[in-house]
């Protein structure tokens, strides 16, 4: 089949919240038939795989509702209507850790659930690291531990479950494979 583009006939919007939309579209398939698509709207967001002089990986442990369990994850956060990646990536690593970094490089972006969301996150290695004294805090509804810990220990994590989302695998993953070539 060459052509595999769906044809939105009908949106209907669910709901609008702080973070995303949720809509449903009805679509026209290739064969021309009808069916319905449920779809999340998301701004898109920033991961930064904060390493420190010493090797060590500057990770937050936090509570995450939908899984109902702590998990262990690199810095993260959601992109602001217009705001450049590179500059939310620096924000995020501040707020959420309290470093600043030198050196701010993109690895890659990917979409993270494609079947139904939008959501695109662009992933960061942050060197030359540096801890402010006046950094920028925490959103108020945010509470995280700060860990630095060895590519060891991370692939330990999870193994154990402790690491247990794509991005933050991601960017280990990422870290074997550049000590791989090195």
């Amino acid at each position: 089949m060459s052509n595999l583009e769906e044809k939105t006939l009908k949106t209907e919007h669910i709901f609008s919240g702080r973070i995303i939309q949720v809509q449903v579209d009805e679509v026209e398939l290739p064969n021309g038939k009808t069916s319905t698509r449920e779809l999340v709207k998301h701004p898109g967001a920033v991961a930064v795989i904060a390493i420190t002089d010493d090797n060590k990986l500057v990770m937050v442990e936090q509570y995450r509702k939908p899984l109902e369990k702590v998990i262990v994850e690199i810095p993260a956060g959601k992109l602001e209507k217009g705001e450049d990646p590179a500059l939310c990536a620096r924000r995020e690593l501040e707020e959420e850790t309290g470093y600043d970094c030198k050196s701010l490089e993109l690895v890659s972006s990917f979409y993270t659930s494609p079947g139904f969301a939008d959501e695109i996150i662009h992933v960061y290695v942050a060197k030359g690291l540096t801890k402010k004294e006046d950094a920028a805090g925490l959103d108020e509804d945010e509470f995280v531990n700060v860990l630095e810990i060895t590519l060891d220990e991370a692939l330990e994590f999870i193994k154990k479950q402790r690491i247990f989302d794509a991005k933050t695998i991601f960017g280990v993953q990422y870290l074997q494979i550049a000590n791989l070539k090195e």
